[in-house]
């Protein structure tokens, strides 16, 4: 039974963004809240401040009571504050937490890659997959719909997906709001990243208000938005400062490039690389990724020769073929010979026979040749060298 144990390390290396990913997004509610915290108790202790630190709050009692009816109002308005975000955006993201979490605890249970659960639960991981890979390519319809027939809205990411589509589509259409509204949110995680994005995308507005020949306008807002980038970014500041005397249909090749539509693509990939890694989620499906490792351990020069290719072998179909040629060939410690007629493993009980012309297939292809031809085989691919079964050779591997 331990031999047909599934394997939890190698299944969890792929499973650390499904866990992550609502991991960081109740990070989010939690910094939120605490936000919200800081800012009102702040307020509610300099308005006690003030009235401790008041010679005699006695003599207006009027005043001292507004001043503590403002402190519990705002002490109740952030009460609610707190429990609308938890109900709206706390709660359902723990949900969906502990329902992922349930999901790889169960795989940690089972004893046997061979019980019906086992398959249950890989079933389910591929169809996690297919999610993925339908949302990272705009194919958010078929992702809902497998979801929802597979009923796993809770194990995939279609939310994040959705938003992440919204702002490319944005950008597409060259607004960069959508996308600054998401730097905004997210300021303080891709500073310590040292993600330039917001910057990438300030400097886009600021040439798109070039393009349209706005002086006055461009150089306020470079005043405003790309001034304070100035300490990592001065050489670009300048550049596009002295992009203004220049126009579109410039042929200098610094300014030309600035100018080039091509940009607002190259937005869109940051944008995409920066919430991917912010989200913890790989660049690559995870469908890609998982099909990669299987074609990686099966891939062998032999795969790519027509007279050496297996029915049986994944790699040797032209086209999974074709795919396996981006992954390195797999290393074997020990070799597994492999018959080319029944596409069975040779050994000590199906051990390889070879002919007088050098050819070698398993002993059980040879007896079924020969039970067919009265105790006379032939090699499959030259019919015309035929020998009798008794004369074959058996080949011992060192």
């Amino acid at each position: 039974m331990s031999l047909h144990k599934p394997n939890i390390d190698g299944i969890m290396l792929f499973e650390q963004p499904f866990a992550r990913v609502p991991y960081e997004n109740y990070r989010k509610v939690f910094r939120t809240s605490q936000k919200n915290i800081e800012k009102e108790l702040g307020a509610v202790q300099n308005a006690a401040k003030e009235l401790a630190n008041k010679d005699s709050p006695e003599d207006d009692v009027e005043a001292t009571t507004k001043a503590i009816d403002g402190m519990i109002a705002r002490v109740e308005g952030l009460k609610r504050k707190l429990s609308d975000m938890q109900e709206s955006a706390g709660k359902p993201t723990l949900n969906v937490l502990r329902e992922r979490l349930q999901h790889l605890n169960a795989v940690e249970g089972l004893e046997s890659t061979s019980i019906p659960e086992y398959a249950r639960w890989t079933d389910a991981r591929l169809d996690r997959w297919l999610v993925d890979w339908s949302l990272r390519n705009g194919k958010e319809k078929t992702a809902r719909m497998i979801a929802s027939q597979k009923g796993i809205e809770k194990l995939v990411d279609i939310d994040l997906f959705s938003d992440i589509r919204r702002i490319e589509d944005a950008l597409n259409r060259k607004s960069c709001t959508e996308a600054l509204a998401w730097c905004s949110e997210n300021k303080a995680a891709l500073r310590k990243l040292k993600n330039t994005l917001e910057f990438d995308l300030r400097l886009q507005e600021y040439i798109e208000l070039a393009r349209a020949r706005k002086t006055v306008e461009a150089m306020a807002y470079s005043k405003k938005y790309l001034l304070p980038w100035q300490d990592t970014h001065h050489r670009q500041i300048v550049q596009a400062a002295a992009l203004l005397c220049f126009p579109p249909t410039t042929a200098c090749g610094p300014y030309k490039r600035l100018y080039d539509p091509a940009r607002w693509t190259t937005l869109v990939q940051s944008f995409r690389l920066a919430i991917y890694h912010l989200s913890t989620l790989p660049t690559e499906p995870l469908l890609h990724l998982a099909m990669y490792a299987g074609l990686a351990s099966l891939r062998l020069p032999a795969c790519y020769n027509h007279e050496t290719r297996n029915v049986d072998c994944p790699t040797c179909n032209p086209d999974l073929g074709e795919l396996a040629k981006e992954v390195p060939f797999s290393h074997h410690v020990n070799s597994t010979i492999v018959c080319r007629m029944t596409g069975n493993i040779m050994d000590a009980d199906n051990m390889p026979l070879a002919m007088d012309n050098g050819q070698v297939y398993s002993k059980e292809a040879f007896e079924m040749i020969a039970k067919q031809n009265d105790g006379w085989v032939f090699d499959p691919r030259h019919r015309v060298e035929r020998q009798r079964y008794s004369e074959l050779r058996k080949v011992f591997i060192s």
